[in-house]
C-alpha cells in the first residue's frame, strides 16, 4: 500500500533518530544511511494499520538490520588492512543525534566507538540504546527479544568494558580547545620535549588508512614515541608539499563530540585527528586518513562556513 502523507512525515520525524542509533552502532554514515533506508522500505511495504507506536516499531527494525550488518561487518573488520577507526563525523551533523549529556557525548566519541567493538552485538545494542537515547530497559529487552533481567546485566556488563578501557575524566571544551592549540604548535615546532609535556605517559597514537594512505598498522604507545613519530608526521618536507601539489590548512574543530584538528587540502578534508583530552594531557590521538571514511566530513565542510585555519604546513 502506498504511503500518505502523513505516513511519510511519520517516518522523517524519526529519520535523524534513526541515523543516530544505526551510526553509533555500526560506526559507518554509509552503512548507517542503508540501515535507514531499508528500514524506510519495511515501513512501506507494512501493514500500518496494525502498527500502535509507530517509533518503537522503526526502532526495532532498525536494530535488528544493524545487528545483521554488525555479523558482516566484523567480518569485514578482520581483513581489513591495518587498524580500523570509526567514520568521523564533525560538529552539526545530525548523524551525531543527541549530545546534550556526557553520556551522550561519550557514546559518540571515536574513543567509545572504537571500544564498543569489542562488546557482543547485544551489548552495543543496550549500551547505545541506554546511554545516548534513555530507552528503559524493557523498552530494550522487547527490541531484542530478551527479558528484562537480562537486559539489565548485559548493560552492567557492557558499562564495565567501556569504563575500563576509558582514561582518565576529561577536561571542558574550553581548556581541551586550548590543549589542542598547544598540542599543534608543540608537533609542528621540530622538538621533542613540549609534546612530550602535554601528552600523557601511557599515550596511544592510532591511523586508520585502510590500506589507501599510509598509515602504521599497530598503535604508537608511550609520549616519547609518540612525539617522536608525530614530529616526523607534522615536519616540513618539500617532497610531501610536491606530492600533495599543496600546503595542508589545519583548523580545530570538534569531531564526534570532542576537540580534533581537521586537516584540509583545498576543499577536501584529508584527514580527522580526534584528541581525548583529560586532566593529565592528551591521552589518545585517532587519525582518520582513509578517504573512504572522510567522504561525509568532506559534504559537510564544504557547505558549512569557516574561519582562518589555525596553521599551515609543508
Amino acid at each position: 500500500m502506498p504511503l500518505s502523507p502523513d505516513e511519510v512525515e511519520v517516518f522523517e520525524r524519526s529519520r535523524g533518530r534513526l541515523e543516530a542509533i544505526a551510526y553509533r552502532l555500526l560506526g559507518s554514515t554509509s552503512d548507517a544511511e542503508d540501515a535507514v533506508q531499508d528500514t524506510f522500505l519495511r515501513w512501506q511495504s507494512a501493514d500500518r494499520e496494525r502498527i500502535e507506536t509507530p517509533e518503537a516499531w522503526l526502532t526495532k527494525v532498525l536494530t535488528n538490520l544493524c545487528l545483521n550488518q554488525l555479523t558482516s561487518a566484523r567480518a569485514r573488520r578482520e581483513t581489513y588492512v591495518g587498524a580500523w577507526l570509526p567514520e568521523p563525523v564533525l560538529a552539526g551533523d545530525r548523524m551525531l543525534g543527541p549530545v546534550d549529556t556526557v553520556e551522550q557525548r561519550e557514546s559518540v566519541s571515536v574513543a567509545v566507538l572504537t571500544l564498543m567493538e569489542r562488546l557482543s552485538a547485544n551489548e552495543r545494542v543496550t549500551y547505545v540504546l541506554r546511554e545516548a537515547f534513555g530507552y528503559s530497559h524493557g523498552e530494550i529487552a522487547e527490541i531484542l527479544g530478551i527479558t528484562e533481567s537480562n537486559c539489565q546485566q548485559i548493560y552492567r556488563r557492557a558499562r564495565q568494558h567501556i569504563a575500563s578501557g576509558r582514561p582518565r575524566a576529561e577536561v571542558d571544551w574550553a581548556a581541551a580547545r586550548k590543549v589542542v592549540a598547544e598540542f599543534l604548535t608543540a608537533a609542528t615546532s621540530g622538538e621533542i620535549q613540549p609534546l612530550v609535556e602535554l601528552l600523557t605517559d601511557d599515550v596511544t597514537s592510532t591511523g586508520d588508512g585502510g590500506g589507501k594512505i599510509p598509515a602504521r598498522t599497530t598503535p604508537v604507545v608511550g609520549a616519547l614515541a609518540v612525539a617522536r613519530f608525530l614530529r616526523g608526521l607534522f615536519a616540513p618536507s618539500r617532497v610531501k608539499r610536491d606530492v600533495l601539489g599543496g600546503s595542508l590548512a589545519l583548523y580545530v574543530e570538534v569531531a564526534n563530540g570532542g576537540p580534533a584538528l581537521v586537516v584540509v587540502f583545498g576543499d577536501r578534508v584529508v584527514g580527522v585527528v580526534s584528541l581525548e583530552v583529560t586532566s593529565e594531557g592528551v591521552a589518545a590521538i585517532h587519525s582518520q586518513v582513509n578517504p573512504d571514511k572522510l567522504v561525509r566530513a568532506t559534504r559537510q565542510w564544504s557547505a558549512s562556513e569557516h574561519g582562518e585555519p589555525l596553521l599551515h604546513i609543508w
